[in-house]
């Protein structure tokens, strides 16, 4: 079994953190260097005024900051770098994930791709320095009481009142903010949605009941969001306020003592400095506490997800298929229906076989089960019990991108991508020659018509999709189907949007691609899909009413005396 791609990509990250870390203590180090210098130099160079020794200690302090700016580079870049790699691990296998998740409705926590990129931007961002900085916090503490105990003191009391105020800007927050969150989601699956139906909202006169449905949704999440960020600036700017007082108080403090002679005047100044540097990865991680609050919620989510993905078997390599489909006991529920036991399945039970370069209809009335039985059939969704096998190997047994090659598919919503049509009949597939794309479209009887559009195979379709009608659109997506020569095919009310040239077109497509020995089921209402299919299935509440030779379940259809129950039909099936 695959391992969890989230997880292991999270321990290669934290194997990039140690070494972070180890950076990090060098740079903190170095840190000193400013601090020391100012020591010297009150205490040793102006009391001695020596010029050779102030030229000897800045030499030295130059060399310091130099490996100090290449640490601190390298500790940088090295973070940006990790985020890029996790970002190449996950990437793929989170996009993977958010289309299985559309294909088969599965309900999963937030959107991976934008999570990831959430992650990834905190990785490489300044908040997480803070983190790696904090445990140096009680040495700079440390050094401070050497210096002097009471000074010691101040700075750690002074360090726990910046604590507090980071965890109740932690604890006061987190609530708004991970609502704010999550209601931001909602908005922008709205607003996708809103964008995605603009054409049918438009003409219905939508516009503007949707956007005040918007303008309330964004209300609510913005007031949502500004309850949590007006608690956090509240505590950064106190935090921030407090650290300025704090050195001030230490100086003060370090007046005292050197009016006394307890401590020099160089230590006083040193102090301050450091005290500053210990208070800052604090300030720093409560002033990013926002991202740090998203990044937390995006990574849980990730985490979530991703245990939450079955594994993958490792399949073995199966030999190109032949056709041959076999659909045993397949009953499915309702896609969100787990555990509702009043649930009423969409297919009941469903079976049936197919030799190898047979053609199949499928009719039936709305609402029958047509579409998932098409759903499952080219296993974009799993059926709930029985199987559905290829050459005699359940459809999980294939690897899927293997399966997918096999298989053509024109849906009821075609789901063409913005691109070239080009593009579209290859599936994308960047290693596509020519001479298979315009054979899928010769097939599917689409050449001429491609051509005769102003950029042909270049023409772009989407999101610019140009004068390209539904009919055309159609054919595209015939012709995707067909590339490659899949050995199973169905499609899914093929001449929904084809006119009488169109029907035949298609009728043409359907034999060529049957003599080439290809399994074809083709699901209609309109009769004249069914033109070129020898078999044909009648569905009624998800199971099979009759199934048999076309023309004998027509004629069983339209003359009652000959009509049989549908187990008889399933049962002794008729050759033709």
């Amino acid at each position: 079994m695959r391992e969890n791609v989230y997880a292991a990509a999270r321990r290669a990250l934290k194997h990039r953190f140690i070494a972070v870390a180890l950076l990090s203590a060098v740079v903190n180090i170095l840190m000193l260097t400013g601090p020391i210098f100012m020591l010297q130099v009150y205490d040793r160079v102006l009391s001695s005024a020596s010029i050779a020794t102030l030229q000897g200690l800045f030499v030295i302090v130059v060399v310091l900051f130099i490996f100090l700016g290449i640490y601190d580079f390298l500790r940088t870049r090295m973070l940006s770098r990790a985020a890029v790699t996790f970002d190449q691990t996950v990437g793929e296998d989170a996009f993977n994930l958010w289309l299985k998740a559309g294909a088969d409705r599965a309900k999963i926590i937030g959107r991976p791709l934008t999570d990831l990129s959430i992650v990834r931007g905190f990785v490489s961002s300044p908040a997480i320095m803070g983190f790696f900085d904090l445990p140096w916090v009680p040495v700079y503490l440390g050094i401070i009481f050497i210096v002097h105990p009471w000074l010691g003191l101040l700075a750690i009391g002074g360090a726990l009142v910046v604590f507090v105020l980071a965890m109740l800007n932690q604890f006061l927050t987190k609530t708004s903010l991970a609502k704010a969150m999550a209601m931001d989601s909602k908005e922008t699956s709205f607003v996708e949605q809103s964008h995605l139906h603009a054409d049918t909202i438009m003409p219905l006169g939508m516009a503007q009941h949707l956007r005040g449905h918007w303008a309330g949704m964004h209300r609510d999440g913005l007031a949502t969001g500004q309850v949590g960020s007006e608690r956090g600036e509240a505590f950064t700017t106190s935090s921030k306020a407090f650290r300025l007082l704090l050195q001030s108080a230490l100086l003060a403090l370090g007046g005292y003592l050197a009016v006394n002679q307890e401590i020099s005047a160089g230590m006083i100044v040193a102090a301050s400095i450091i005290a500053g540097r210990a208070l800052a990865p604090i300030d720093q991680v409560i002033g990013q506490w926002k991202a740090v609050i998203r990044a937390r919620e995006a990574d849980k989510r990730l985490s979530a997800t991703f245990a939450a993905m079955p594994a993958v078997p490792e399949n073995v390599a199966l030999p190109d298929p032949k056709g041959a489909l076999s659909v045993q006991n397949v009953l499915k529920y309702p896609p969100g229906s787990e555990g509702n036991p009043d649930a009423k399945p969409i297919l009941g039970g469903v079976s049936f076989e197919l030799s190898a370069g047979e053609t199949l209809g499928i009719i039936g009335p709305s609402a029958c089960g047509k579409t998932t039985l098409a759903k499952i059939l080219v296993a974009a969704w799993r059926p709930d019990q029985g199987s559905v096998r290829l050459d005699g190997a359940s459809l999980s047994q294939w690897d899927a991108e293997t399966l997918g090659r096999h298989i053509g598919y024109l849906p009821q919503n075609l789901g063409l991508l913005a691109g070239s049509i080009r593009e579209n009949i290859a599936r994308f597939d960047p290693d596509a020659t020519d001479e298979a794309v315009v054979m899928a479209a010769q097939l599917a009887n689409a050449h001429e018509m491609i051509l005769s559009l102003p950029d042909g195979y270049a023409t772009q379709i989407g999101y610019a999709s140009g004068p390209i009608s539904g009919g055309q659109m159609q054919r595209i997506g015939l012709a995707r189907a067909l590339y490659g020569m899949p050995k199973l095919i169905v499609l899914d009310e093929p001449n929904s949007n084809l006119d009488a040239e169109g029907d035949a077109a298609l009728a043409r497509s359907i034999q060529a691609m049957a003599t080439q020995g290809s399994t074809i089921v083709v699901i209609a209402h309109r009769p004249s899909a069914l033109a070129a299919v020898s078999q044909l299935i009648v569905l009624k509440e998800g199971r099979i009413a009759d199934f048999g030779p076309k023309e004998a379940v027509i004629q069983r259809m339209t003359r009652p005396d000959l009509k049989k129950p549908a187990t008889e039909a399933r049962m002794q099936r008729e050759t033709p």
